[in-house]
């Protein structure tokens, strides 16, 4: 099996962000663009010296308090999104929590044709299994790309994740864990139906990524 990646971009420079994606894109089949990483006014500019690679990109504004580093207003981040949407980039990453709270955001992009993958994350715990199929069960209402990673204390909170795989034939999901006890599950949620794998250029983005250079000498 061909393993699918998506390439995690944290660059803050847009000049150098460009080359990377560009360059990225010859080895990966995608990659996660981190807009939180940069400047807030470098963004329209980034957008509009990728935009012909958007179409294979993952597009993120993670704020703060989802463990990324965007820290203006709430309603900045969501004007920026709305910008972001009008590129239509390949999936545009949205916690669930921000589309729960802001139906209206919710519609803009529905209306705006945007692939939402919708995502949530667990950065201290894996829940049971009822609740992250209940969690499962609302996410997919909104988008068929749907992205769930927990951080795992035990093979067997790894094992809870992936058993959302065995509910997930009409979605596209994206469903690890974090941590270096569970990083067999960033390869095995691609053997259950995941379209693309998370893998970084250099030193592992999250706990238990692989790079792209050790996925593909597994291929």
């Amino acid at each position: 099996m061909k393993y699918k990646t998506c390439v995690v971009i944290t660059e803050n420079n847009p000049k150098k962000l460009t080359v990377i994606i560009k360059n990225t894109l010859k080895k990966s089949d995608f990659v996660e663009i981190r807009f939180d990483f940069v400047k807030p006014e470098d963004i329209p500019i980034i957008l509009e010296s990728v935009k012909k690679q958007l179409n294979r990109c993952v597009c993120t504004l993670r704020p703060k308090s989802e463990g990324g580093k965007f820290i203006g207003s709430e309603n900045e981040r969501k004007s920026i999104i709305k910008l972001i949407a009008e590129y239509n980039p390949f999936l545009l990453d949205i916690e669930f929590a921000a589309l729960q709270k802001d139906q209206k955001l919710l519609k803009y992009l529905k209306n705006s044709k945007t692939n939402i993958l919708v995502s949530w994350h667990d950065f201290k715990k894996t829940p049971t299994i009822l609740n992250l199929n209940k969690k499962f069960k609302e996410m997919k209402k909104i988008s068929e790309y749907v992205k769930i990673v927990t951080m795992a204390k035990s093979i067997n909170d790894a094992a809870k994740t992936l058993s959302l795989y065995s509910n997930s034939s009409s979605t596209k999901l994206v469903a690890f864990s974090m941590g270096n006890e569970a990083k067999f599950t960033r390869i095995l949620c691609l053997y259950l139906g995941s379209p693309f794998t998370y893998v970084s250029l250099g030193k592992a983005i999250a706990p238990g990524q692989f790079s792209l250079d050790e996925i593909r000498s597994m291929s």
